[in-house]
């Protein structure tokens, strides 16, 4: 497969596991939704975290994927050596296959002896695989399936061959293939003291979760076992391309050119490392901030930043004195986003951060550089913390960059001092990454929702419905009925209450029967599609299978969704004023007022915001009909849909089109939340504050109608006071300047 490119490599290996009865399941995102702690996904298995743990079911027992991963802090951190070796990535895709309680052992070491030396053509006399020395199963399948001994298939005791996803949990022993690159590369088999070299590179891990470890000292059978495995797209790529240097590759080497061009230097023996981090950074930033991830002092936006400034530090070592990220993004765009279509869709977003962040990185490493080398000059093997510090506080040079400058003249830096310093400041300090700031989703939830299914949401086309109460909660647990007094919530089979979820707030109103009362304060979803109702019960008692009349406060609800379309006609008037890398960063849609996050790096002017308040009362004034169609992501997106950068969506989704222009809506964008059927409904629309909520990112507040009406008339009342107020002052003063004389 030497003429393969890195593209057809993962098309292979997609489709030999779908011709195999796997089910090919898109990438996670990058930003994981089902783990607080974790920063980044960082391996195929993340998505299906819950479903090996039983918690989550899927409509299919077996799976393939190729995952994006970002590896850039924490346990798994490939950071410090991306450049300086051939196979390090901050963000790379990680090819999997999955079993969640279907095949085992036998089966899927079939499915990858196959895989590799069949459909990839791998020579078998090059390959060698590694077991847990305590598996013997799986030492007799290799021996069975390959017809190799153990001078083959090296046993290793490690906990290198055995996979834990924590203390406790599921657990289990793993099955690593190995490729000879030959003996011209240095290094060793595994298991011996030299394993760590160029020449014999895993290509492939196989994890068996057999065992659930109960505690320190007990571990049982899982009922169902498991398979998950991980294959490096980037380093099989390598291989199958007759190489051991993933930077060699057909992607990386385009990449690789488009950086040689801007900045005017070829690579050499050199320089190569500098290439390398800027193909592989920019990879990672760009990702990153497809999925709204924005540079920042904190969580996951620091961790961007570092990984940005790396690269253009390498940038400015080979020569450049402008941005060029932004441009050679173009390459990679071309190169990736037929499977992610993502980095087109942010491409506005991404090349102006790009490029605004390596115009800001510039002026600090300017004046960085020039303290870091004086410093340098006076100092022998170890800079001091002080100055690490320095440069850290108040340069924005983040400590990694400054050790990674000092790496190249073999010089140290004393990181006790500077952690000190670290501590002391309380800066940074405390915003190391703590979790993602989600709550995780509780464990009942899921028990619940696999034994009542969704809920149906009949909101979008009434206020008022009828159901029948399945199960109820009280201090988050089930009980068989709630009274008087208690605050509690109540699950139905259906319900017109929406659900908070993207930027909507939840309904309220209450839940009836003849004899029963339950005031409902608010409503949520969980896991995507149950919907909680949380209140208290204000007279009477209720009971499961209960008939229930649930009544949704309509005034409440019609402001709700007026602000909710509102905030898409607002998001398009941006986009065409400021520019199209505006993109929705957050939202908040209440019955009073709505607030808007969007990504811009400048404060709006007052002229801007006159242009952003005509386009949207503009579109009012047409009042026009607001357009529903289902489609699916693909549809949606091909016809024109704007997709928030970070969501994922279902197999079926909500297009909301609104706002009459010549021949096109003037608005279009997935949404599942309720809106007006006519732009009239929205009413006239101001902005009345703005303001910087982090780095990149701008927040607008604005109202409607009659709150607009009662926020002008109370601003003219205060103003008429104040003006009363200036004029006495006035007054006064003018007396005491100008006293009358008596005669």
């Amino acid at each position: 497969m030497a003429d393969k490119t890195l593209n057809e490599i993962r098309s292979t290996f997609l489709k030999y596991f779908e011709k195999n009865d796997h089910k090919i399941v898109e990438s996670s995102n990058l930003v994981p939704n089902n783990d607080p702690t974790l920063m980044f996904a960082n391996s195929g298995m993340v998505q299906f975290k819950n479903v090996f743990t039983g918690l989550e079911k899927r409509d299919y027992k077996t799976a393939t994927t190729s995952q994006k991963c970002v590896r850039a802090g924490g346990k798994h951190n490939d950071l410090e050596n991306v450049g300086y070796t051939p196979r390090h990535h901050t963000f790379f895709e990680m090819l999997g296959n999955f079993s969640f309680g279907d095949y085992f052992k036998e089966r899927a070491i079939e499915l990858a002896w196959n895989l590799i030396t069949k459909d990839f053509g791998l020579d078998k006399n090059r390959l060698y695989f590694t077991v847990f020395n305590e598996d013997e199963e799986a030492l007799k399948l290799w021996k069975k399936i390959t017809g190799f001994g153990e001078d083959r298939i090296i046993k290793i005791s490690t906990s290198d061959n055995f996979w834990s996803m924590g203390e406790t949990g599921p657990c289990g022993p793993c099955s690593e293939i190995f490729f000879d690159h030959g003996d011209h590369l240095k290094g060793g088999l595994p298991g011996t003291k030299d394993q760590d070299g160029d020449r014999y590179i895993e290509i492939w891990n196989l994890v068996f979760m057999q065992f659930e470890q109960i505690s320190k000292d007990k571990r049982i059978n899982l009922p169902k076992p498991s398979v998950d495995t991980g294959m490096g797209l980037e380093r099989i790529t390598a291989l199958l391309q007759g190489t051991h240097d993933n930077y060699k590759t057909d992607h990386f080497e385009k990449l690789i050119k488009s950086i040689s061009d801007a900045v005017k230097t070829k690579p050499n023996d050199k320089n190569i490392s500098s290439f390398r981090v800027i193909a592989d950074h920019l990879r990672a930033s760009s990702f990153l901030i497809a999925e709204g991830v924005l540079p920042s002092n904190e969580g996951r936006g620091y961790v961007l930043r570092r990984i940005m400034r790396r690269g253009m530090r390498h940038s400015h070592l080979l020569g450049s004195k402008k941005p060029i990220f932004f441009n050679i993004f173009k390459t990679l765009m071309e190169e990736m986003t037929g499977n992610y279509p993502e980095l087109k869709r942010a491409e506005a977003l991404i090349k102006e951060t790009l490029k605004m962040e390596e115009e800001k990185f510039l002026v600090l490493l300017d004046r960085g550089m020039k303290i870091l080398n004086e410093e340098i000059t006076k100092i022998d093997k170890v800079l001091p913390g002080d100055i690490a510090f320095k440069l850290y506080d108040t340069y924005g040079f983040p400590l990694d960059l400054t050790e990674d400058i000092l790496k190249n003249k073999s010089l140290k830096i004393d990181n006790k001092k500077f952690n000190e310093l670290m501590k002391q400041s309380r800066e940074l300090a405390k915003k190391n990454w703590k979790g993602s700031g989600d709550s995780a989703v509780d464990d009942i939830w899921f028990g619940i929702k696999d034994k009542l299914g969704p809920t149906e949401f009949l909101g979008y086309e009434t206020n008022q419905a009828e159901g029948v109460v399945q199960t109820l909660l009280k201090n988050n647990k089930e009980v068989k009925s709630l009274k008087a007094n208690d605050e509690g919530m109540i699950i139905v089979n259906q319900t017109p209450f929406y659900g908070e979820s993207g930027g909507q707030v939840g309904d309220i109103g209450e839940i009836v029967t003849s004899d029963f009362k339950f005031k409902v304060s608010d409503v949520q979803k969980k896991l995507g599609d149950l919907f909680v109702h949380y209140g208290k019960v204000t007279s009477g008692e209720i009971k499961i299978n209960q008939n229930v009349e649930l009544k949704v406060d309509i005034e409440r609800r019609d402001n709700i969704r007026a602000y909710h379309s509102a905030t898409h006609l607002l998001h398009e008037s941006l986009r065409r004023v400021l520019g199209t890398h505006v993109t929705q960063k957050g939202s908040l849609v209440e019955a009073d007022r709505l607030r808007f996050d969007f990504s811009h790096m400048k404060p709006i002017t007052p002229d801007e915001i006159n242009k952003i308040e005509d386009f949207v009362n503009s579109m009012v004034e047409t009042k026009s009909q607001v357009k529903t169609r289902l489609m699916t992501p693909k549809e949606a997106v091909d016809n024109g849909a704007l997709a928030l950068f970070g969501e994922k969506y279902g197999d079926e989704v909500r297009v909301l089109s609104m706002g009459s222009e010549k021949d096109r809506y003037f608005s279009t964008e997935l949404c599942g939340g309720t809106h007006v059927r006519n732009t009239g409904d929205i009413g006239k629309f101001k902005i009345i504050s703005q303001s910087a909520i982090a780095a990149g990112v701008r927040r607008v507040e604005a109202l409607r109608d009659k709150q607009l009406q009662e926020y002008l008339n109370k601003k003219e009342k205060l103003s008429d006071i104040e003006s009363e107020k200036t004029e006495k002052i006035i007054k006064d003063l003018s007396q005491k300047k100008n006293p009358q004389r008596s005669f």
